[in-house]
């Protein structure tokens, strides 16, 4: 198997996060399109996101698990991942509980969500950015599954800006200090 490092975690992530939001956003739009035809063929396309999300979120879980299990870590970092495991779990069970919800939906014959499904959906949403929220704190504030943090120095990194400021903001002048934060500079 193909070694992806530190694990497959981060690539199925982003196919839960896009398909999933991909499929709340159809969802609503539809709801507002008057035009009946255009309107089934987008909520067929929010159930197709949906249906390929809810899968590939069962294997984001398990990556994760996999994940929380096996990436190196510190004290602080594990108590982040603890929250960012527990919102996956909260937005894992949502997913499958709206899933049964649109299937049954479907093997009842009913063509539209109702706005109960929709109001759910948009919760999704929110679950499932904050979710994501602290997954991207685990890997940029916490620096869990990278190899290495890139030092900031070396030919072709230094350079002034308008301010008179180098990229952590310290001035070029300074020598003293052998690093830099680019977490307070917005390029």
């Amino acid at each position: 198997m193909i070694e992806i490092i530190p694990n497959w975690h981060p690539i199925f992530v982003h196919f839960t996060v896009a398909l999933l939001s991909i499929a709340v956003v159809l969802f609503i739009l539809g709801v507002f399109n008057k035009n009946e035809s255009t309107q089934q063929t987008m909520y067929k396309v929010a159930e197709w996101n949906f249906w390929i999300g809810s899968v590939v979120t069962i294997a984001t879980g398990l990556a994760g698990w996999d994940a929380y299990n096996t990436v190196a870590h510190d004290t602080p970092s594990h108590a982040a991942m603890t929250i960012h495991r527990n919102w996956a779990l909260a937005t894992i069970t949502v997913v499958l509980l709206l899933a049964v919800w649109l299937w049954r939906s479907k093997k009842t014959g009913q063509t539209s969500p109702s706005k109960l499904f929709i109001s759910l959906l948009v919760g999704l949403l929110l679950v499932l950015g904050t979710t994501a929220w602290h997954g991207g704190e685990l890997v940029y504030r916490y620096g869990l599954g990278v190899m290495s943090l890139p030092k900031s120095e070396g030919e072709g990194h230094a350079h002034e800006h308008p301010d008179g400021q180098g990229h952590g903001h310290e001035s070029l002048d300074d020598k003293s200090d052998d690093h830099h934060d680019h977490s307070q500079h917005k390029h």
